[in-house]
This record gives C-alpha cells, structure tokens and sequence, in this order.
C-alpha cells in the first residue's frame, strides 16, 4: 500500500492547485487521476488539422489571471505567459452592429456611445464603481464562506449604504442591471452575453454579478489567454509540483474513498490497489460523484444525502473547434480583433434562447461564444489563418442521439455563415465535442456540465453544493472537496482547490484537528440532524 499525507483525487486545475498548496506546506502529496493526462478541462490539442491548436474545453481566462490564488503560486516560473487579442469581446447583433469591449476605456466608451450617446460614461461610471470594490470583491469570491476579513474590508470601504446598494446589485438579473446602468442595447449586450457564460437566463435573480463581473475584469485586465495554450496552466501547475516532490499516477481511477470511524483513510483505486492518506483526502471531482459514488451513503447523515437529490446541473454543452484556411470574413470588421465574440441574439434573443433551455427543448437559434485563438495567440495557427471555437448549452440530459447534435451543429454553422458568409467554404477541419465527449475526455463534465452544478443563487455560497457551511470539508473527517462543485463555483480561478488546501491544513494544525474536527461536526448536526 502507497502512502502519502494527502491523496488528491483528480488531477484538474483545482486538484493541482491543492496539492501545490499541501507540497508548499511540506506534505508529501500523490495525485490520482482517472484519464491519460492532467488538466481536466485546462488542455490543448490538435484535433481540427494539422498546425491548428486548439484549446480543448476552456479558453479565455480573466478569473484564472486576476485571481489571487493563481497568482499567489508565481506560474510564470514554470513557463505560463499571458497575451491579449487587440479587443476584448464583441457582441454581434442580429442586425449586424457590434458592441466592443476593449482594454482601452475610450475605445470602449465611444463603442457604447454609437448605441446612446451618454452610455459611455456610464460605462466610465459603472467601472469606477468597480474598480473602488475589485480588490475586495476578488478576495470575498475566492475564499471560504463566510469570508470574514475580506467582506469586512469591503464593508468599511462601502459604509453602510454603499454596502446596501452593492447587495442590491449582486440580486438583480442581469436585464434589470443593464437598464439601470445604461439606456442602449450595446452595453445592456456587453453584460447580458456575459453573464450567459453561466447557465442562468437574463431574468434569474444573482445573473446580473457574472455579467458585471466579467465584463469589467474584461475593461480592467482583459480576458487573456496563455501562450501557447490553455495546457500551459496545466504544464506549469504540474512542473511546480514535480519541484516540490509531489507525484501524479495516470490512468488511475478512484472507485472508493476508504472511511473508518467517520475518518478519510485513504481510497481505493479501480484496479484494486489501496492508497493511504496520512492527513487528507482532497477530492476534485463532483459533488455526486463525490458523496454517492466514492463515500456512500453510510458516512453520510440522512438530511445530507437527501439534499444532494436536489443538486442541479448546468446546462449541457456542445463545443465545435474549426480550423479556417483565412481570416474569419466577418460583415462587421469590428468583430475582427476580438477574442471572444458573442453572437446570435439581442436581449430577447438571449431571453427566448434561455427559455428554450429552461423547458428542456433544443434552441432552434442558438447563442454562440466563439474564440478567435489565432487572433488572441498566433502560436495556435498558421500565419493568416484562424483557429477558430464556439459553444452552446443544451437542456441537461442523459442521453443525445448523434443526429440531434449534427443537426444544432449545423444550426451554429448557420449563425456563423450569417454573420461571416463564406466562413464555411475555408474550413480545412473540425472537431465536435457532444456532451458525452466532453464527459469521456473528463469524467467531470457529467453530461458537458462545465461547471460542476448551476451557477443559480440557490445553489451558491453556503448553498453549495446543498445548504451547509459553504466550506470543503464535509461530513466524513479529512475528506475535502476541491471540485467545482464547491464555493465558489465553476471557472479556472483555483480558488475550491485553494481552499480544500487550506482547510486540511488548518484541521491538521489545531490540536491534530480535534478542536477545529469538533467545530465542523457540531455545525454538520445542527444543519442535517
């Protein structure tokens, strides 16, 4: 039997983040995971044609650069560089306008002014209002709930009715935020087709904070990508590792977690073999694969396990990479230098797709986030070419006939060849991904989830992955979630993976865990009995 302080299961960004965090702390560390290759939903590949990179699953990274988890594990000494496309993002209308986002704040006003004039200083004024809570806000996102010291600094920079209006604004949908903020459509777009980067519609309450979010990470450090590609996250978290003694077995499935008396021992690999585990396990993996696969039922109190039959997904995914023999022949040129594009509706347009979802029908026009990597990273093709991606959710489902994503994936080329004509006459190749693709290359995406459970209010903060302390740990002592699953949610931020980390270490320090063990069962009865 192998043995380490802790055992990782999973070897995504937030397992790796983990298990840097343990290496750091002088912990022996051994990371199991289940497929060929570490990263999770952090890869690149060449799978359209030859000399046209892609990135496989995620791509454009504002959270992974401005969180202060990443960047507290100084990558760019393992090779990670980051670069920008010239323009941010840009939503393309249906009736061809444009609105553009821009790390340059004139260049972005004067693209919200074209669609009311005024809308661009209240974009000036919306990302003041920002940039006074960016520091705070990013500490409160990307640490344990509740987070004391950052949401207190917050609080005493905000005075009580800053701090009212702040909630006020983290409630509303993003609809009703875009028409408090602005009077055109460009910049109500800007916010509306970022937040539909999550699963919510543009009228769920709590939607209106990813748009504003993004969008103004976007203004302030833009939505950068790694050289190379998005693997040079991975390569760079796994080389840290390796310098600190930690190891990663492949091919390694975990088919059990192995409790005693309530306690985390360690867990059984598919194949047979036992792994023990000193101190912790920490587990990148979902919430339902976690507690009812790995653990069991038997570890679990009973209100806890009937809450997990609440647990939502988010929606399903579908994701086409294309490798395009020429620049991509968009009608609006202002499309031309973004990274990321959005396209396919206007706000109803994104309200009446949302819905479709919402009543598990397949949209008949869908919404497409489309990444120009060429345009972002010449590495990714040929000069002159593009390497092109775009995706859209589908109703979460168990199942997807073949012919039923042929024909959305022929709707998404519709939309494409509307906006850029002649888009399809150079495509050289193309890759698609189902949701059961997405699923077989990383087990974690159950169904083309990307983000590990809906990014809905009623499953977040304490409420994630069921209402309970909105922490890692878990019932069963020396087990801890590090997935996505866990506060604070989906992206490539690092921060469940930091605060696994954190939690162990903090159970291992006070009293060899007995004192801080006693506080977190006592919580655990009062919430489940």
């Amino acid at each position: 039997m192998e043995r380490a302080d802790a055992i990782v299961i999973g070897a995504g960004h937030n397992g790796l983040v983990a298990a840097n965090l343990l290496a750091d702390a002088g912990w022996t560390v051994l990371v199991l995971e289940a497929t060929p290759h570490p990263g999770g939903a952090v890869r690149s590949g060449y799978v359209t044609a030859p000399g046209y990179l892609s990135d496989l699953f995620s791509s454009f990274y504002p959270l992974g650069y401005a969180s202060p988890v990443m960047q507290g594990l100084d990558l760019d000494e393992h090779g990670l560089e980051w670069t920008h496309a010239p323009d941010v993002l840009t939503h393309l209308l249906p009736d061809g306008r444009a609105a553009t986002v821009n790390r340059d704040l004139e260049t972005t006003m004067a693209s919200m002014d074209a669609f009311a004039p005024g809308d661009g200083d209240r974009w000036r004024q919306a990302f003041e209002d920002w940039c006074q809570v960016s520091d705070d806000m990013l500490k409160v996102l990307f640490t344990p709930f509740p987070p004391v010291r950052s949401g207190l600094q917050l609080a005493r920079r905000l005075r009580v009715g800053g701090s009212l209006r702040l909630a006020r604004r983290l409630l509303l949908s993003v609809r009703e935020l875009g028409a408090e903020l602005f009077q055109g459509e460009g910049a109500q777009l800007a916010l509306a087709g970022c937040a539909l980067h999550t699963d919510l519609s543009p009228e769920e309450a709590g939607g209106g904070v990813y748009g504003w979010l993004l969008a103004m990470l976007g203004q302030q450090f833009g939505w950068p990508v790694p050289v190379g590609g998005a693997q040079r996250i991975t390569s760079a978290l796994v080389d840290r590792l390796h310098d600190r003694g930690g190891r990663i077995e492949y091919d390694t499935p975990v088919s059990r977690i192995l409790v005693a008396r309530g306690k985390a021992m360690g867990v059984r690999s598919a194949d047979g073999r036992n792994w023990r585990a000193k101190r912790a396990v920490i587990a990148d993996v979902p919430a339902p694969t976690l507690f009812l696969d790995l653990v069991g039922t038997r570890w679990l109190p009973p209100r806890f396990a009937e809450d997990l039959e609440f647990f939502r997904w988010d929606g399903a995914t579908v994701k086409v990479d294309w490798a395009v023999n020429g620049k991509m022949p968009w009608k609006n040129p202002a499309a031309a230098g973004s990274g990321t594009v959005h396209l396919g509706a206007d706000l109803n347009g994104l309200t009446r797709y949302s819905a479709h979802l919402a009543t598990d029908t397949v949209p008949p026009n869908p919404f497409l986030l489309l990444g120009q990597m060429t345009t972002a990273d010449p590495s990714h093709s040929p000069e002159g070419t593009e390497s092109v991606w775009a995706y859209t959710h589908l109703p979460h489902r168990d199942h997807w006939d073949a012919e039923e994503i042929d024909a959305h994936v022929a709707r998404m080329e519709a939309v494409l060849e509307d906006h850029a004509p002649g888009f399809s006459r150079m495509v050289e190749g193309r890759n698609v991904f189902s949701p059961a693709d997405m699923q077989r290359e990383n087990p974690s995406l159950v169904g083309g989830a990307l983000g590990g459970g809906t990014a809905a209010a009623y499953q977040q903060l304490f409420l994630r992955p069921v209402p309970g302390l909105g922490r890692p740990d878990t019932p069963v002592d020396r087990l801890y979630m590090a997935s996505s699953s866990a506060h604070p949610g989906g992206g490539v931020h690092g921060a469940p993976g930091s605060n696994a980390a954190r939690a162990a270490l903090a159970r291992d320090r006070f009293l060899t865990g007995a004192a801080y063990q006693a506080v977190i069962d006592a919580a655990h009865r009062t919430i489940y009995r």
